[in-house]
């Protein structure tokens, strides 16, 4: 089983420009994204997907592998699958955001994990204990099944507690595993009215009627989205390095 990572990476974020190049504790964030993937004894190979030559400018100065797409590309999976089709000689593809700096290898290998049985698509998701991440809705919520399927995704806290009775809440982690031959479908479905209100492509997905695995991690992975994002990201990577 040959396995792509690939790591989409924008320069021109509306809430936080530049992000992939943002330092944290002495590295751009792509380099922590790109290094945790490297460090997965399962991936085969990692490649930057951006638009933009000064992302692939600085991820070949750290020694990593880079290649330009398209400007037009809507969504990371679409920069993906692009991509992907250079590299058919994989079986498996995984989409791994470039603002998740704390992701790590066991991570990837829950993820990969996934992918043995007759699942189309995979991702993660972790139990959320705080009131803040539970209404912030940069932070998407899932809900799921018995089997750990997921039924809905929302920037919304779902489900809603009516009768204030103890619930869970757990929040999405934005790392997807496909194989090759559904990503190659998803990136030709139209877009849906769900992903449309709530700007999460996932949904598309689910209203065509594809199957998203989930898999629990129990740390947090959070992505950054605003410049108060990412003081919280840089303040978990000093803790984590001061454990290390």
């Amino acid at each position: 089983m040959k396995i792509l990572a690939v790591i989409p990476a924008r320069y021109a974020s509306t809430r936080l420009p530049a992000k992939p190049l943002a330092d944290i504790e002495g590295k751009p964030m792509i380099q922590w994204v790109y290094e945790a993937v490297k460090a997965c004894a399962s991936v085969s190979r990692v490649i930057v997907a951006t638009d933009d030559l000064r992302i692939l400018d600085a991820v070949l100065g750290f020694g990593g592998m880079a290649e330009m797409t398209s400007e037009s590309h809507m969504n990371g999976t679409a920069r993906c699958a692009e991509v992907a089709g250079r590299h058919t000689d994989h079986d498996y593809i995984i989409n791994v955001q470039g603002d998740e700096p704390l992701i790590n290898p066991e991570h990837l290998e829950k993820l990969i994990g996934l992918l043995a049985s007759d699942t189309q698509i995979a991702t993660l998701y972790r139990k959320l204990e705080d009131e803040e991440s539970i209404i912030d809705p940069a932070q998407v919520k899932v809900v799921k099944d018995n089997s750990d399927r997921a039924l809905y995704f929302s920037r919304s806290a779902i489900p809603f507690n009516r009768d204030s009775g103890p619930v869970d809440y757990y929040g999405h982690i934005g790392l997807y595993a496909f194989k090759r031959d559904i990503l190659e479908q998803l990136i030709l479905l139209p877009a849906s009215s769900l992903e449309l209100a709530e700007n999460l492509e996932q949904l598309r997905w689910l209203e065509h009627g594809y199957r998203i695995q989930l898999a629990e991690i129990d740390e947090p992975a959070p992505s950054v989205d605003t410049p108060e994002g990412l003081e919280k990201v840089r303040a978990l990577m000093r803790v984590r390095l001061n454990k290390a």
